[in-house]
């Protein structure tokens, strides 16, 4: 950040990160920050506090009675691809079988 460095355009880097030259000298002329520029900015929340709030995390999941308890299980693969093939909630299907099988 500080003094002024020209940078030139990587094609390598560019294709890594999603940006083409055109969008390299369409800012090219961005000059760097400086100590003081950084000293007089502000936080993000406070320049954009709609924006912030829209991309805020919520606190996650609401905590259960009786959480379900991770496990690793050993099943046999035509069995776990008939019940993947049922659809999105097949291990809680399993589980449900499992219950009333009383084992």
């Amino acid at each position: 950040m500080t003094g002024t460095t020209t940078k030139v355009f990587d094609p390598k880097h560019a294709a890594a990160n999603g940006y083409t030259e055109a969008d390299w000298d369409e800012v090219s002329d961005n000059p760097e920050w400086t100590a003081e520029d950084v000293a007089n900015a502000e936080p993000f929340a406070e320049a954009l506090p709609e924006l912030q709030a829209s991309i805020q995390r919520g606190e996650g999941r609401t905590p259960v009675e009786k959480p379900r308890q991770q496990i690793s299980l050993r099943l046999d693969p035509d069995v776990v691809a008939k019940f993947k093939a049922t659809g999105k909630g097949w291990q809680s299907r399993i589980n449900e079988i499992l219950k009333k099988a009383k084992v």
